[in-house]
């Protein structure tokens, strides 16, 4: 595999932006006043919430930002040597993988226990989740009335042929989802389903935020995106024409994913590590723009936080947390029944 040169970023103070080399990094302020942070989020979503722990703690945010497939693959390749102290992906499979790789190591975390219920962590301690996020289907109101819509599976109807906007198979949404369909459906069930998707020729667009402009733009009717997309969307546009239609209500729920993070098997900074995690867990779970949650409209994972003022309007709903265990040791399955059945 190729090591590749990256670079993190600082974040602290006034937001300043300096790249330093992830092969050098200052030794004397690595071992004290620095956490180094290779992250699959969207840099501009974290921007405020690492300012606001390194204002509360003096401990400097390298951020490193990839796909969380390159993350992986960097972490694999650099071993030992990486600098990277915390893995922050936007997908549980992917933690899951790291984690049986031996690429996170265990910690014990009173405060992380205490705070984050036991079905969104590792039982050893390899990794948290630190918010939630839903993927689930969004509608033009002004083509589709909410009776017409129910399960994910419901898409492989007829009636949708032409109509759906999906995100490619390249993407860690689309094998998350279709991993907790095999979950749920089985294999053979869930090929039927996918293939039936194929037979409504969808629109693919690789852009969850694009998928619901293309719905408000009238070019297609039904598309499955996660929720945070449309509730930053509301922020700007409270009149924004798209709506969400939570999946499968009447069975399992709607598929859940989550943002989370471990300490790398081989952290420098292993104590500023876990002190960034208890740090995002709590005082980071804030619903406004220097919280973690608040500031991409997710979900808080700790049940004493208050979601963002935005996700209100979405109303309450069941969430399939049972199938979560299974998005790792079903990804494999999932990215070869998504080539199988021509899914681009």
């Amino acid at each position: 595999m190729n090591r590749r040169k990256c670079s993190l970023t600082p974040i602290a103070g006034a937001l300043a932006m300096v790249s330093l080399s992830l092969t050098h990094p200052a030794p004397t302020v690595a071992q004290t006043k620095v956490v180094n942070v290779y992250s699959a989020r969207h840099y501009g979503a974290l921007e405020k919430v690492f300012a606001e722990f390194t204002r509360e703690t003096g401990i400097q945010v390298r951020l490193s930002n990839a796909s969380t497939q390159a993350l992986l693959e960097r972490l694999r390749a650099e071993g030992p040597q990486t600098p990277a102290d915390v893995f922050f992906v936007i997908d549980v499979g992917t933690l899951q993988l790291a984690a049986e790789e031996g690429l996170l190591q265990p910690i014990q975390s009173d405060v992380l226990n205490a705070v984050i219920p036991p079905e969104l962590r590792d039982p050893k301690g390899r990794w948290y989740a630190l918010s939630l996020r839903y993927r689930t289907l969004m509608y033009n109101p002004a083509r589709v009335k909410p009776s017409e819509l129910s399960t994910y599976e419901a898409l492989a109807e007829r009636k949708w042929r032409g109509r759906l906007c999906l995100r490619p198979a390249t993407h860690i949404y689309t094998v998350s989802l279709v991993a907790s369909m095999i979950a749920n459906l089985g294999e053979r069930r869930t090929e039927q389903v996918v293939r039936g998707w194929m037979a409504n020729r969808p629109t693919f667009i690789d852009s969850d935020s694009r998928i619901l402009e293309t719905i408000a733009a009238g070019k297609c009717d039904v598309g499955i995106t996660n929720h945070y997309y449309l509730g930053n969307k509301l922020k700007a546009d409270p009149n924004f024409p798209v709506k969400l239609f939570w999946a499968n209500q009447k069975d399992r729920g709607v598929q859940v994913n989550l943002s989370g993070a471990g300490v790398t098997a081989n952290a420098p900074n292993r104590e500023n590590a876990i002190r960034l995690l208890e740090w995002l867990a709590t005082r980071g779970q804030d619903p406004g723009a220097a919280g973690l949650p608040g500031g991409n409209s997710e979900y808080p994972v700790n049940p004493s936080a208050q979601p963002p003022e935005v996700l209100s309007q979405f109303g309450s709903f069941k969430a399939d947390l049972a199938s979560l265990p299974q998005y790792g040791p079903l990804q494999t399955k999932a990215i070869k029944l998504l080539e199988r059945v021509g899914y681009k």
